[in-house]
């Protein structure tokens, strides 16, 4: 079955060439020319990953992927403009899986869909899930099957990352990760991006899985090392 993808940008030559290029892939693309239209799509039918550019008519792509994220965890590609940092960080705070920056070669971004996709497509086959199809620790509890997370019984949601990231570490509860191995392990070994977007998904997290983030109780730090779970 093929992969659908919905491409957002306001510039019909972009979203031509990349329509193309995906197509070349065997994907189904459709397109989206402002973030009203992206949101209703979005809303309306089932897509595999969205590329959704920052700057958009209507509604900007930051206020799409926020509400986005209130009913569906699509993994998200952003597209920021060259220097604006500052888009870059806030696509992955309101829960954006990744970014790419224009101009941008069309083999990059189709390597970065391409790792999203096979992460998303595993779920969590990193490497084996238990034979429970739920595991709890200390209150936090992971449901497999429907990819849920309680916190003392209160749902919280997590986008893909955030999912599969906090999986790893309650299957493998103090041993460290350096930023490094979780990009291998979570985004893909040919994935493109750099440590920034390991330590914006890890303040998600602990955002959303801590009492005081500032104080994690759950997901520690090990200075100069990485990320570890403290069972």
């Amino acid at each position: 079955m093929a992969y659908k993808i919905l491409v957002v940008d306001d510039e019909k030559l972009i979203v031509k060439g990349i329509k193309f290029s995906l197509q070349q892939d065997g994907m189904e693309v459709e397109a989206a020319y402002d973030g009203e239209e992206a949101l209703n799509y979005i809303k309306e039918k089932k897509f595999d990953l969205v590329v959704l550019d920052v700057m958009l008519p209507k509604m900007d792509g930051l206020e799409v992927c926020q509400q986005v994220r209130g009913f569906s965890q699509v993994p998200i590609i952003m597209v920021t403009a060259k220097g604006e940092d500052m888009d870059k960080i806030m696509g992955l705070e309101y829960g954006a899986d990744d970014y790419i920056v224009k101009p941008f070669n069309i083999l990059e971004l189709k390597a970065r869909i391409k790792a999203i996709l096979r992460r998303s497509v595993k779920k969590v086959d990193i490497n084996e899930a238990p034979k429970s199809n739920t595991l709890e620790i200390r209150g936090l509890k992971v449901d497999f099957d429907s990819r849920r997370v309680f916190i003392n019984g209160k749902e919280t949601n997590l986008t893909a990352k955030e999912f599969d990231m906090l999986v790893l570490f309650m299957e493998n509860p103090g041993k460290v990760y350096s930023r490094e191995t979780l990009l291998d392990t979570i985004w893909g070994y040919d994935y493109p991006g750099d440590a920034r977007t390991v330590d914006v998904h890890i303040r998600r997290l602990r955002e959303k899985i801590e009492v005081n983030p500032g104080v994690p109780d759950y997901v520690h730090t090990k200075w100069g090392v990485g990320y570890y779970f403290q069972s």
